[in-house]
């Protein structure tokens, strides 16, 4: 191809580089979306105690008749003020992961700090085939498959059974009724078809729904016929306090002859779990 100054210019096809340009953007956007999926991979650390039993375990499981999961502060408050206040619990492990919500979270060899919104694990001493987890920081729903797969996985699921404990503002609860202030806070159960055991509330009401990881440890739990059931607790308060904690203990009365609750704490107690409500959003202070 000549120019009008005579000048012969070399033929190129403009579609052969923007195929060229559209396949580095391929290769460009596969490395992101793998580089954030690794960087948002669930982790579990367990104490060396605990990874040895792993090891040595032929299915790489540990031994777990009953497991209780607490989601949200008020339910992972009373699992530290009614349940864990005792010496017969060890931490033997946590979940690491990082989201938008959770960037404290990330670190995999390293425990949460005291106070720090976590994943913990803990194991009765004299019986340790009863875990508990409580469950404080947010887990992103793209990151609650990964979570139920790999705690449950390291699990037995012969003779297992799961009681989840989760907080719910009350403002989400559909009712026909209304609701007077002295019915708040309550709990409502819903159970997996596995589970023979008779909730000690009434069930949850359609169209209420289950949402975050109390729905997804549930819906694995419905999936592999592991009996479960769940405690939601409905209140109208955003921090922990003592009367929302105590609306959790029938709850865990069915486990009296596994785990032991503190039958009354002292003031002082439950003020190192409940934080005063303190008016920061008034227009006047």
């Amino acid at each position: 191809m000549a120019t009008f100054f005579g000048e012969v210019l070399s033929v190129y096809s403009r579609a052969v580089e923007e195929d060229d340009d559209d396949l580095d953007d391929e290769n460009e956007d596969e490395r992101i979306h793998r580089e954030i999926e690794e960087k948002r991979e669930v982790h579990i650390a367990w104490c060396p105690e605990v990874a040895q039993s792993l090891e040595g375990s032929g299915s790489n499981k540990l031994q777990c008749s009953d497991l209780i999961i607490a989601v949200g502060t008020n339910a992972a408050g009373f699992l530290s003020a009614y349940v864990l206040n005792t010496e017969s619990w060890d931490a033997v492990g946590h979940v690491s992961l990082w989201n938008e919500r959770s960037r404290g979270s990330s670190r995999q060899s390293i425990a949460p700090l005291p106070g720090e919104p976590a994943c913990l694990f803990y194991r009765h001493r004299d019986n340790p085939a009863v875990l508990v987890c409580q469950s404080t920081c947010y887990i992103a729903e793209d990151q609650l498959f990964q979570w139920t797969e790999k705690v449950f996985g390291c699990l037995q699921k012969r003779g297992l059974s799961v009681m989840v404990l989760s907080d719910s503002p009350v403002a989400e609860y559909k009712t026909p009724d209304y609701l007077y202030g002295s019915a708040v806070p309550f709990l409502r159960s819903l159970k997996s078809s596995a589970s023979k055991s008779q909730a000690l509330c009434p069930a949850l009401e359609q169209p209420n729904i289950l949402t975050g990881l109390p729905a997804a440890v549930l819906s694995h739990c419905q999936v592999h016929q592991i009996p479960a059931v769940l405690y939601q607790c409905y209140t109208d308060v955003i921090s922990p306090d003592s009367i929302t904690m105590e609306t959790y203990k029938p709850a865990l009365l069915c486990l009296s002859k596994l785990v032991k609750l503190e039958p009354c704490l002292s003031a002082d107690v439950l003020r190192k779990f409940a934080k005063v409500t303190e008016a920061q959003s008034n227009l006047y202070t």
